[in-house]
């Protein structure tokens, strides 16, 4: 929970503290799904919604468009890379979903994807 004077930076500082904390073991390349607004139960929610959007789709916000966009290059320049074992690619793609909330606070949640969520299977 941020204080409604949280800065964009605030924000993708805490959301490489995350994926510093999740590391190898969430098996990147990952794809980050960001809820903000609302209550922290329907920001964790509107994680999940945002993980499960497509790769390569864009917030219909500008502003959040950008912050997308901004938290992408933030997290490759950790370098953790494919499965831990550096390189230019940690996240494949960062989607942000948000809800308006209370003046006095700001709700975040980060729910990062593993290599399962991104596993299809097709029978021909």
């Amino acid at each position: 929970m941020f204080r409604p004077t949280a800065s964009e930076k605030d924000i993708i500082d805490f959301v490489l503290e995350v994926v510093r904390g999740a590391g190898a073991d969430a098996c990147p390349p990952l794809v980050l799904g960001i809820g903000m607004g609302g209550t922290f139960d329907y920001a964790a929610q509107l994680s999940k919604k945002a993980l499960l959007r497509p790769i390569g789709s864009k917030n219909a916000k500008k502003h959040f468009r950008v912050l997308e966009k901004d938290i992408l290059k933030a997290v490759n320049s950790l370098k953790i890379g494919p499965m831990g074992l550096g390189g230019k690619t940690t996240a494949l793609g960062v989607n942000i979903e948000e809800f308006p909330t209370h003046i006095a606070g700001l709700p975040v949640a980060v729910n990062v994807s593993c290599h399962a969520t991104r596993s299809a299977e097709k029978t021909l």
